[in-house]
Order: C-alpha cells, then sequence, then structure tokens
C-alpha cells in the first residue's frame, strides 16, 4: 500500500507507558518518496480525548472529510512504522486541515 502525506490511516498504535497497542487513526507526515525508500511511515497521534490538550494540537474541522468518526485533534507524537503493519487508508485531510497541520508542524519541529 502506498501513502502520501496528510493521508489518514488506521495503524496499531503503541502506547507510551504501557506494553501493546491499539487500532488508531493516525498522520501520514512523511513524504511518499521516504515513505517509498525506506517501507516505513512516519505518523502523528489522531486523538479524540481531550482530557489532556496539548498546546501544539490541531483540531480537525473537517473531520468526516477525513474517514473520522468522531471529532478528533492531530498531536504530535510522532512515530514511525513499517508500512506492512498499517492496516488501512481511512481518507486523508482536506487543503484546509492540511494547512493547519503543516503550520503547526513547523513551527514545531525545527527544520528549514
Amino acid at each position: 500500500m502506498d501513502f502520501e502525506p496528510f493521508d489518514v490511516v488506521v495503524v496499531p498504535f503503541p502506547f507510551t507507558d504501557k506494553v501493546g497497542a491499539k487500532r488508531r487513526p493516525a498522520l501520514v507526515v512523511s513524504s511518499a518518496a521516504f515513505n517509498g525508500n525506506h517501507d516505513q511511515v512516519i505518523l502523528a497521534m489522531i486523538t479524540s480525548a481531550r482530557q489532556s490538550d496539548w498546546t501544539s494540537d490541531v483540531p480537525l474541522e473537517e473531520w468526516t472529510a477525513a474517514g473520522l468518526t468522531v471529532p478528533c485533534r492531530v498531536r504530535f507524537k510522532l512515530f514511525t512504522l513499517d508500512r506492512d503493519m498499517v492496516l488501512k487508508k481511512a481518507g486523508t485531510l482536506t487543503p484546509h486541515d492540511r494547512a493547519s497541520v503543516q503550520r503547526a508542524l513547523s513551527q514545531s519541529l525545527a527544520v528549514a
């Protein structure tokens, strides 16, 4: 399966403080070239949890268009996953939400 930046995918999301994983949506933030060259994808967490907002969270305004079933936000808990572990593609961000995520990602990472 090939992935593009800003695709919403379903993956076994790893817990940071527990052993194991749950099926969760995630956002592809790596380039198609990276994904193909390394058989990996770099992903950001997508969450509906509201109890611990991060200041860098990006609410998705057009979440249904992205294939999500509840209002969500992108959280920059980033991780790399083997491409073969991606369970399915759920959708892709709209141009509006994509721009919001790009802006927040560039503010969060020290890249030129």
